[in-house]
């Protein structure tokens, strides 16, 4: 929902076209979540059949212009206004990854952990480095200081997501050697268990010690 919502925020600020829509949104977003027009067109068609957006007429190029409409404005304000699900999270990848290799005979579970660590803490430098230069963007008060602002606040997002990440990774990493520690050894001999006694004899009856006859009970 986040494409449609934020196609009708560029909205919001007046009238525009399908392309000019998509790269306002990747300079909002710093390309982050890159879009391509058929998603642009396809979502403005939903919005259009819902009411939410119309048709405006064309620009002095000829292109066609989309505007919001009082009902996209409510959605928008209710989208901002509303908190953001956290109580059915989105599929993640890498934690569904790590639950398969649990006890998957054909991977080692710690080179899955390991090499995930270096690939987040090379991104969170990345991010890191993005952010100064971010950062000196929106000191200089340039022409695009909003969209400068914007791409900070997400790649501020991006370096806590990947830092609580490698947080994640080290505990897991930790949570499967104390757990390695307290199994038993699978390579253990089967204990075998102790052979049952023996029945105790049965009494010998009393033998007349004259005769050799058993004697009278």
């Amino acid at each position: 929902m986040s494409i449609r919502h934020g196609l009708l925020a560029l909205l919001e600020r007046g009238p525009r076209y399908g392309s000019q829509l998509r790269t306002e949104f990747e300079s909002r977003t710093g390309s982050t979540w890159p879009l391509n027009v058929g998603q642009v067109y396809t979502t403005l068609s939903r919005l259009e059949r819902d009411g939410m957006v119309a048709q405006g007429g064309r620009d002095e190029a000829g292109h066609e212009l989309y505007a919001i409409t009082e009902a996209g404005l409510t959605e928008l304000r209710t989208w901002f206004e509303k908190p953001v699900d956290r109580t059915s999270p989105a599929r993640d990848e890498l934690a569904i990854k790590l639950a398969m290799a649990v006890g998957a005979p054909c991977v080692d579970i710690r080179d899955v952990i390991q090499s995930q660590r270096r690939h987040t803490v090379k991104a969170m430098q990345d991010y890191t480095r993005l952010k100064a230069q971010a950062l000196v963007a929106v000191e200089s008060g340039g022409a695009r200081e909003r969209d400068d602002v914007a791409w900070l606040l997400v790649l501020e997002q991006l370096i806590f997501q990947t830092e609580a990440e490698a947080r994640w990774l080290d505990h897991c990493e930790s949570r499967l050697i104390r757990l390695s520690a307290l199994a038993p050894p699978t390579d253990s001999p089967t204990p075998v268990p102790a052979p049952a006694p023996a029945p105790a004899p049965a009494p010998a009856e009393p033998t007349d010690l004259t005769s050799g006859t058993p004697g009278p009970r």
